[in-house]
C-alpha cells in the first residue's frame, strides 16, 4: 500500500493547495476556512522558501489554523532542515496555528523512505499552542546524515501526534516516550522495517503501554511493523489498554499468533474500534475476533495472502 493520494482534509478543514489555486486564478477562501497546503511541483521555478513567503504575503496568516507542507524539493529529494526553519521562523505570524502536517507527499513525488528529514524539536518549541502534528518520513540525506530526530520536551497543548515512516528509528520512539505530553489524546507510530531504519523494539514501546505517562491518551496506534505479533502480545497485557477507546495494530505483519495473544490477554470489549487492516489472519481467526468482540467495530479489511517466507508491512519504501 503505497501512499498514492494527497490528504483532502486536515484539522477539520478542507485542504487548499495554495500555489495551485493561485496559478489557476481561483478565489481563495477566508484564512481560517482552509487547511493551507504549500508544496512544490517537480521542477518548480520557486524554492520552498519563496513559495512560503508568497503564502505568508497573500493569506492572512494571523488567522490560519491549519497548514500542510507538501514537497519541499524542486527536483531531487532535499533535506527538510531549511524548509522547516522557514516555517518555524514564521511562528510569530501564525499565532492561531493548531494543526501542522509535514510531508503530504505521494510515492509518485517521492518514496516515503527517500524523504530527507531532520530534527522536529523546533516545531514544538515554535508553536506552543499546537494541537495536532503529523510528520511523514524519517530518512537521512544521501550522505547518511540527519534523519528524523526529537529531543524530549514538555508540550502542554499537543492532542494528536502521528509519525508516518517506512522505518521509524528507535531513537525517535524513545524520545517520544520520554516527552511530557499531558494533553495527548491520540498517538500513532508507523514503525516500519529495519531495512529502512525501523529499529525500534517492543521494549521501546513499554513506556506507552505502562499507562503511567500520557494521562489523556484514548487512541493508540502501534502500526506498520514487522514485529506486529510481538507488539500485540505486549499490548494484550498492557495497563494502558483499559482506558483506550481506539486501538490500531494495523498495516503490519499481523498473523494468527498475534491475534491469539490479544484474545488470551485482557478484555478488549470496552474498545470502540480495533483497527487491524492489512493483516495475515486466517478466515477462522477473523471470525474468532468478531465473535469475541461483538460490540467492537473491527477493521479486518485488506487481508493479505502469505506463506512462511514472505510477509510485508503496508508502507516501507
Amino acid at each position: 500500500m503505497a501512499i498514492s493520494k494527497h490528504i483532502e482534509r486536515f484539522g477539520g478543514l478542507p485542504v487548499v493547495d495554495f500555489l495551485a489555486a493561485v496559478e489557476d486564478g481561483r478565489e481563495l477562501p477566508d484564512a481560517p476556512d482552509a487547511a493551507w497546503k504549500v508544496g512544490l511541483e517537480y521542477d518548480s521555478a520557486q524554492t520552498f522558501a519563496e513559495a512560503w513567503e508568497q503564502f505568508l504575503g497573500t493569506v492572512d496568516a494571523s488567522r490560519v489554523t491549519a497548514v500542510v507542507i507538501g514537497s519541499w524539493s524542486q527536483e531531487e529529494p532535499e533535506l527538510l532542515t531549511g524548509p522547516l526553519a522557514a516555517v518555524t521562523d514564521a511562528a510569530g505570524q501564525l499565532p492561531a496555528l493548531r494543526s501542522l502536517f509535514v510531508g503530504d507527499i505521494t510515492f509518485e513525488e517521492c518514496e516515503i523512505s527517500w524523504l530527507q528529514m531532520c530534527d522536529i524539536t523546533p516545531v514544538f518549541e515554535a508553536f506552543p499552542r499546537l494541537e495536532e502534528l503529523v510528520v511523514r518520513g524519517a530518512g537521512e540525506d544521501w550522505d547518511g546524515n540527519n534523519g528524523l530526530a526529537l529531543t524530549p520536551l514538555r508540550h502542554e497543548h499537543l492532542r494528536r501526534l502521528r509519525l508516518e515512516a517506512g522505518g521509524l528509528p528507535g531513537s525517535v520512539v524513545r524520545a517520544v516516550a520520554a516527552c511530557d505530553f499531558p494533553a495527548l489524546e491520540s498517538l500513532e507510530l508507523w514503525l516500519g522495517v529495519a531495512t529502512y531504519g525501523g529499529d525500534a523494539t517492543p521494549d521501546d514501546l513499554a513506556p506507552f503501554l505502562a499507562g503511567n505517562r500520557l494521562p489523556a491518551l484514548r487512541t493508540l496506534g502501534l502500526q506498520n511493523s514487522e514485529q506486529q505479533d510481538a507488539i500485540a502480545a505486549a499490548v494484550a497485557q498492557a495497563p494502558v489498554v483499559a482506558r483506550l477507546d481506539h486501538l490500531a495494530l494495523s498495516m503490519g505483519a499481523f498473523t494468527d499468533e498475534g491475534a491469539a495473544a490479544l484474545l488470551d490477554g485482557q478484555p478488549l470489549t470496552h474498545l470502540t474500534t480495533l483497527d487491524l487492516h492489512h493483516h495475515y489472519l486466517t478466515e477462522g481467526m477473523q471470525q474468532r475476533l468478531r465473535e469475541a468482540l461483538p460490540g467492537v467495530t473491527i477493521d479486518l479489511s485488506d487481508a493479505q495472502k502469505w506463506d512462511d517466507n514472505w510477509r510485508y508491512v503496508a508502507v516501507s519504501e
